[in-house]
């Protein structure tokens, strides 16, 4: 053998070697499937949501930063009512969509506010985790409507915790 031939096989053995021998480089996570990187991304942005919902102070649910848009509580109850709409078509219900929102008169305060947005998130995330490894397009669609939908409505509720003088949960340093 020549000296070319004997460096190629000693450099291939000592990574074959160094490369078994750090723990869990030899073994590769698998990929993760669709519905497992949908329930990823759906449960980052619900987390949001829910920590903004959870500490914007109740004295200020009613604040809006013009007179033409919705209130931080009806933000809130925006969210969990098409949170609600996700959790009962991927059940194949029906739910009338020009609802639009929770209804004020049932989920005045911010502690039933967020305690509906919670139960809706808790419901609509166990819908996904039913959901097979490679959900059919029309269902996939379904969860990354809703979770840019949700990432939306968590960039204008950051607005609202700006405008009031507050840092939002994700701001903040850790």
């Amino acid at each position: 053998m020549n000296v070319r031939c004997i460096r190629a096989m000693v450099t291939g053995l000592l990574v074959i070697v160094s490369s078994t021998s750090r723990p869990g480089y030899a073994q590769t996570k698998p990929e993760p499937s669709l519905r497992d990187v949908l329930l990823e991304q759906w449960t980052d942005i619900s987390e949001k949501v829910v920590k903004l919902a959870e500490e914007f102070p109740a004295d200020k649910y009613d604040f809006k930063p013009v007179p033409e848009v919705r209130s931080f509580a009806d933000q809130i109850r925006h969210v969990a009512f098409w949170n609600e709409f996700v959790e009962k078509s991927a059940r194949g219900e029906k739910i009338d969509p020009a609802i639009n929102e929770l209804s004020r008169s049932e989920y005045p305060t911010k502690d039933k506010i967020v305690a509906a947005l919670r139960a809706s998130l808790r419901r609509a995330t166990a819908e996904l985790e039913k959901e097979n490894a490679a959900p059919a397009a029309r269902r996939a669609k379904l969860w990354v409507t809703f979770t840019e939908h949700s990432g939306e409505h968590y960039g204008q509720l950051v607005v609202y915790y700006r405008l009031n003088g507050i840092v939002p949960p994700a701001s903040r340093g850790q």
